[in-house]
């Protein structure tokens, strides 16, 4: 139906705008409402998943072009997080999920608190402080939780990646955008043998495109600790939002 295509898209605006502002998908403020007028579970998670890339893909256009991506963290953290996803969800039915969103949550909920506490470097291009087993060990152990719940999850790789490694948040911005793509896109190979609904994917495109790119370049009119600010509030919606749908399932 028209009027569920709209939705669809509109919704995606609105989560692009933000997610392309902090450099985050938001997959799973987009999933309810995709999975509502999906065929089937399956189905929807595939779309909602394809949305998520091209939103990432999006915003790590623009922030390319902002230069807000560190490449050496980007290929330190990629190929550990796609890994870490596939090991995830060959094993992904061995746990409970609402326990595991439960925990996500909570780690959710602390990185937008530590976020919200961190001070700007006074040198704002500074390079990442964590060395590179920190950074892959991050990667890896995101990408496993993301694919145990069928999530990129740059809502734990981000704060990690500024608390943690010292990333300077533009730079952080970008390079979690620039990850959520190679994630997203494997996420998307895994779900293509179960069925994807194409017209709820190519409605959630039209609105999470032009909103990611939107969202991304706000961050660059953002000085570090609005930035800062601003991520710490997307984190928050996004760790309680984690946290309902680990209770209602």
């Amino acid at each position: 139906m028209p009027s569920e295509l709209i939705s669809v898209g509109a919704w995606s605006f609105a989560v692009a705008v933000a997610g392309g502002l902090a450099g985050l998908v938001l997959g799973n403020l987009r999933l309810p409402v995709v999975l509502q007028f999906s065929s089937s579970a399956a189905a929807g998670a595939g779309a909602n998943v394809a949305i998520s890339a091209a939103s990432a893909l999006t915003a790590s256009i623009a922030h390319w072009r902002g230069d807000r991506i560190d490449w050496r963290l980007f290929w330190l953290m990629a190929p550990p997080s796609l890994l870490g996803g596939i090991a995830g969800g060959v094993v992904s039915g061995l746990l409970p999920q609402r326990l595991l969103l439960g925990v996500i949550a909570l780690v959710v909920l602390y990185g937008a608190l530590e976020i919200s506490r961190q001070r700007p470097s006074p040198d704002p291009q500074r390079a990442s402080k964590g060395g590179w087993a920190v950074a892959v060990a991050i990667a890896f152990a995101v990408g496993v939780l993301g694919g145990l719940v069928g999530l990129i999850l740059g809502t734990l790789r981000l704060p990690a990646m500024v608390r943690w490694l010292g990333t300077a948040p533009k730079a952080a911005v970008g390079t979690n955008a620039a990850t959520g793509v190679v994630v997203g896109v494997g996420g998307l190979l895994g779900h293509v043998a179960g069925g994807v609904d194409w017209d709820l994917l190519a409605a959630g495109c039209a609105g999470a495109v032009p909103g990611a790119y939107l969202g991304a370049h706000l961050t660059g009119r953002l000085d570090d600790r609005a930035l800062l600010q601003a991520i710490s509030i997307i984190l928050l919606v996004a760790g309680l939002a984690l946290a309902v749908q680990a209770v209602v399932g």
